[in-house]
């Protein structure tokens, strides 16, 4: 189903250049990911919890003024973020904008409205993050790029 859902969306919003990329069909763990201008989205099917979480690394985690960082990451995300979330991956040290939902009633719309979702708020807010807290380090590559 998943597979189907990210066939319609990148042919739908990538260019047909772009449509035969591998990244763009689970692999055997249940991940893909699209690119999508300077953002890199991940779909990630987590099959034992009945999930799919779509989330995107915006940055690493700044060194410095980190409890003005966090403050500032939960007040964007209590409405500026839509249905999707500032979080940190704590395995890369790396902001993610993030989404999850359940895949039993996981329709097409509902999956091209989340990872569109996704993408936009990853891209409003990455160069407004860096540039406000620092950190210029790119966030830790999820997708082993």
């Amino acid at each position: 189903m998943v597979n189907a859902y990210l066939g319609r969306y990148v042919a739908k919003y990538l260019p047909a250049s772009d449509a035969g990329h591998e990244g763009h069909v689970l692999d055997d763990g249940g991940y893909a990911h699209v690119q999508r201008g300077a953002v890199t989205i991940g779909i990630n099917v987590l099959e034992r919890q009945g999930v799919l979480m779509i989330f995107a690394p915006i940055m690493a985690v700044p060194a410095r003024g980190r409890e003005g960082f966090y403050r500032k990451l939960l007040e964007l995300s209590f409405v500026r973020t839509s249905d999707a979330a500032f979080a940190i991956d704590a395995a890369r040290d790396d902001v993610v904008v993030r989404c999850l939902r359940r895949l039993s009633a996981l329709d097409y719309e509902e999956f091209e409205d989340i990872v569109t979702t996704v993408g936009d708020v990853a891209d409003e807010w990455q160069n407004k993050l860096v540039a406000e807290f620092g950190s210029n380090e790119k966030a830790a590559s999820a997708f082993g790029d």
